[in-house]
């Protein structure tokens, strides 16, 4: 089995918030990283250890190197996206394409960042196609899957381009106005600490399925 350093990696999701995370915390300990993105950005120029496969279409990936590990930052909001239908397109068939196109390309291990509150029977259809999303990868065959699901992330989202979200401002404002008050498991999460401890997990790679409470990473 190949060291830590020369595990190849596969990125999905790098132009969002936690997985820009991600990527900066991966190119520190793998010599190589590969995104899945649907467009690249002039700051990955020139970095030796990146390569970037576009792909407008998930459903229609490009042919992948071998990898090892797979790390899955897909997501989007029913608000962005402007239909139910266009939101699990990205929530689901996304996520699921790219883990399918992983693990055909010989990846054992997948870290996904899902969402708090993520559950197939769930009758909020966020958290529904959340948690179908995480039970179709858990069946893919990896033999370590590891899903992080924060509750409310912080973290500069006007670097990376993106609207601003009016009602989980107000969320976030709310919340830590009550500090402590606030359960550990909806108390906002940075995007850094979602990163690190998914990361971590992963290069655990204990056997199996491991869900990683939003107040588990904050402890760690």
């Amino acid at each position: 089995m190949p060291g830590l350093a020369e595990r190849r990696v596969l990125l999905a999701g790098a132009t969002g918030l936690v997985g820009r995370a991600l990527l900066l915390r991966l190119e520190t300990r793998r010599s190589d990283v590969e995104v899945v993105a649907r467009r690249s950005l002039a700051e990955w120029a020139g970095r030796p250890t990146l390569r970037v496969h576009v792909a407008t279409d998930f459903s229609q990936l490009p042919p992948l190197p071998q990898v090892d590990d797979c790390f899955i930052a897909l997501g989007t909001t029913i608000k962005v996206a402007g239909s139910q239908a266009a939101f699990r397109a990205v929530d689901f068939d996304a996520v699921v394409a790219v883990a399918k196109a992983a693990r055909a390309a010989g990846a054992t291990r997948l870290g996904l960042v899902s969402a708090h509150g993520a559950d197939p029977a769930s009758r909020i259809f966020y958290n529904r196609v959340k948690g179908e999303a995480e039970e179709a990868v858990a069946g893919l065959g990896y033999d370590c899957v590891v899903v992080a699901r924060p509750s409310f992330i912080t973290g500069d989202r006007t670097a990376l381009g993106q609207a601003d979200r009016p009602g989980e401002g107000l969320a976030l404002g709310v919340l830590r106005r009550l500090g402590r008050l606030v359960p550990a498991s909806i108390r906002p999460i940075g995007d850094q600490a979602v990163a690190g401890a998914l990361v971590e997990a992963v290069e655990r790679g204990s056997r199996g399925v491991r869900i990683l409470t939003s107040a588990a990473m904050q402890a760690a």
